[in-house]
């Protein structure tokens, strides 16, 4: 019987597939609740699909021909 008293357990989303996961030592794929998900994220990783936007400048003057 639970008495609402916590547990314990820290859950968190996974963050490829949005599932509960136990965000603990004993989860060998934490943040991630399985090794299917770990392994799609590496993929995305490797596949160069994350990238951080650059912020777009307007062109230098002095560089502009006219």
């Amino acid at each position: 019987m639970n008495d609402g008293a916590p547990t314990g357990k820290r859950l968190v989303p996974c963050p490829a597939c949005g599932a509960p996961s136990e965000f603990a030592p004993t989860n060998l794929f934490r943040p991630f609740c399985s090794e299917r998900c770990k392994a799609g994220d590496l993929g995305a990783w490797a596949m160069e699909r994350y990238r951080v936007a650059q912020p777009t400048t307007p062109p230098d003057p002095i560089d502009t021909p006219h």
